[in-house]
Order: structure tokens, then sequence, then C-alpha cells
């Protein structure tokens, strides 16, 4: 049985966790790779190096679509390709668990979960709302 008064907190809970670690790792690659780094890295994978200012951006606002709970069921489903991607091209040959060398991609799946159930169980508590967001 679902908790109807809490459920809401939950989902905002797991809305914010999730948009956090978006914010996270697209710092990760402006401030610590820098995005020229990042463009020389996805390069070095055999993708076209403007994908990282793609997926930086990407991660911005689906972190920002996250945390302020803009349509956030849609941006939980767009932020997926970006780890299916992570998952396909870097941690996928290391191996399932996380702490292989070069990381597994046990982390990045269990992100995508994260995300489907973000999908499924609505938006949450404090979500701004779209037909508010026409209005303004």
């Amino acid at each position: 049985m679902i908790d109807q008064r809490t459920a809401p907190y939950a989902v905002l809970t797991l809305r914010i966790a999730l948009g956090i670690l978006f914010l996270a790792h697209a710092g990760l690659k402006i401030f610590v790779f820098t995005p020229s780094g990042t463009a020389g890295f996805f390069a070095s994978l055999g993708l076209p190096g403007w994908l990282a200012y793609v997926t930086i951006l990407w991660e911005l606002a689906g972190a920002a679509a996250l945390i302020f709970g803009i349509m956030p069921r849609a941006a939980a489903v767009a932020m997926i390709p970006v780890l299916l991607g992570t998952i396909f091209t870097v941690h996928g040959a290391a191996g399932f668990f996380f702490n292989n060398p070069n990381g597994g991609w046990e982390f990045p799946a269990f992100w995508i979960v994260g995300l489907v159930v973000l999908a499924l169980a609505g938006d949450g508590a404090h979500a701004l709302k779209a037909t508010a967001l026409r209005r303004a």
C-alpha cells in the first residue's frame, strides 16, 4: 500500500537527489575535466567532441528540471540516454561493478532505475506545474 500523504515527498526526495547527481556530473565536466578536456575525452572514444558540450548542457538542464520539478517525468526519461551513453561508451567494457578499474556499469544502471521510478511515480511535492509556467 502506498501512503498517499508521504509518497509525494518521497518522489520529491528522489527528484532532488537525481538532479543533484546530474549537477555534480556536469560540474565535474566543467570544473575538473574542463569542457575542452571533456570534448577531448569524447573524441578519444570515437564520439564527436562537440557532443561533450551538448552533454554538459543536457545534464545542467535535466538537473534544473528535476530539482525544480519542471516536467520531471519527461525530464527523467530525457536523461536516460545520457546514462545509456556512459554505459555503452565507457563503463560497459569495465564490467558490472563500479569499483572495477574505469568503473563498471552498476552505478549508471541503478541511476537509470531511479529515473524510471521517478517517471512512473509522478511529479512529487513542490513541482512547478506546466500550467503554472504557461500562465507566467
